[in-house]
């Protein structure tokens, strides 16, 4: 196993019977070699435990060697004792494997304002480390789903000058999904050799263009992390200029697949709409109008009934505070422009529209002018399924 993992890195998981009987809700990742951390974090005030606890570890800038992260309870809104359990978490796994507990990066989803059942940790913990190197990227993953239907990783190996590194992704995520940051949960692993300061800043440019630009509900968890580590075992820097270029873009690249996954596995969403804003003043202007459009239940609503109603479109760009003139504005659905100059264009298309609309990914161009400014952005469709998925969440 572990085949689709960077070199030095070995997953588990196992079964503790948090939520719901017959799977597992544990995942651990250790690397056998120190790591550069990189982490960024909800931007929500309330922090979920384990998101304060990364925090500390990542301002320390010290090395790490794994991640242990559980489904079941977000330890969200658990005061003290949280903060306690979650500790206790990181004391389990490391009298079992001689890691120093600031080594340890705990994650977790789940209900909010569940405490950690910490009696069913301690009877896991020691199958969760006995299965490490016997588990792969979706093993791991699995681990972590929730509400999601399908596990979201990725592997890419890249040919830097030196020789070939890799790229592993795993990430969860269905519902409460608009990060101001990365995204609900997400790990990314390398094997190449990547200064501290560097590997923060393209995790920040990556995970802006990727993570950062896509929504399903427009709630943004108190648990969002997103979590890099690069432990240098390939020996293949990536410090020289069309290396660090050719890294960087491959990690977008990487991330932007797994974020579309979000998107895609939206609760209860059955396509993905792909809004791209220019012509707007600045690329501040372009984002929110772009986000105003994929916020709004009404455009999302009219995308899964597969109703051409481009009218609620307009509706969001002309609330989203861009600054623009109306009359400059036009607007395409799937390819065929709707409206332009202030008024309706192509109305007799609506049969084509709607054939159209049936398909997977939609896609809406709007263009407020002659400005440079643009955005595109990723947002989820709103059926029936959501509400009956959250109204029983936690039953």
């Amino acid at each position: 196993m572990n085949d689709d993992l960077p070199k030095g890195f070995r997953a588990g998981t196992a079964q503790a019977n948090f939520k719901k009987a017959g799977r597992d809700d544990l995942g651990l990742l250790v690397s056998d070699s120190p790591c550069v951390l990189s982490g960024l974090f909800t931007q929500n005030a309330f922090k979920a435990a384990p998101v304060v606890i990364c925090q500390e570890i990542a301002r320390r800038g010290k090395p790490v060697r794994a991640v242990l992260a559980n489904s079941g309870q977000a330890n969200a809104c658990t005061g003290d004792k949280g903060l306690e359990n979650c500790r206790e978490t990181q004391a389990m796994l490391s009298a079992n494997t001689g890691l120093s507990p600031d080594e340890i990066l705990p994650i977790s989803t789940g209900v909010i304002g569940r405490h950690l059942l910490m009696e069913r940790w301690a009877a896991a913990v020691p199958a969760l480390v006995r299965s490490l190197g016997a588990r792969d990227a979706e093993a791991f993953t699995r681990a972590i789903m929730t509400t999601d239907a399908f596990p979201k990783f990725a592997s890419r190996d890249l040919e830097l000058s030196a020789g070939r590194v890799r790229l592993t992704v795993m990430a969860k995520g269905a519902g409460m999904i608009c990060p101001n940051m990365a995204t609900m949960l997400c790990v990314a692993l390398t094997d190449a050799l990547v200064e501290r300061q560097c590997w923060q800043a393209m995790f920040r440019a990556a995970a802006g263009k990727t993570f950062n630009r896509v929504s399903v509900d427009g709630d943004t968890s108190t648990n969002d992390t997103i979590l890099g580590l690069a432990n240098g075992v390939a020996g293949v820097s990536v410090a020289s200029g069309p290396d660090h270029e050719l890294f960087e873009n491959a990690l977008t690249d990487i991330l932007g697949k797994v974020a579309y996954m979000l998107v895609q596995d939206g609760e209860g969403a059955s396509k993905v709409i792909h809004i791209t804003v220019s012509g707007a003043r600045d690329d501040a202007d372009a984002e929110r109008a772009a986000r105003s459009v994929g916020h709004s239940q009404l455009v999302k609503t009219a995308v899964y009934g597969g109703d051409a109603n481009w009218g609620r479109i307009i509706t969001a760009v002309g609330y989203s505070g861009a600054d623009f003139e109306p009359g400059r504005v036009s607007l395409t659905l799937c390819g065929v422009e709707c409206f332009s100059c202030g008024q309706p264009v192509n109305e007799d298309k609506e049969e084509v529209l709607a054939l159209l609309l049936r398909e997977k990914d939609i896609h809406v161009a709007i263009s407020l002018g002659d400005g440079p400014g643009q955005y595109v952005f990723l947002a989820s469709d709103l059926g029936h399924e959501y509400v009956s998925l959250n109204a029983d969440y936690r039953s």
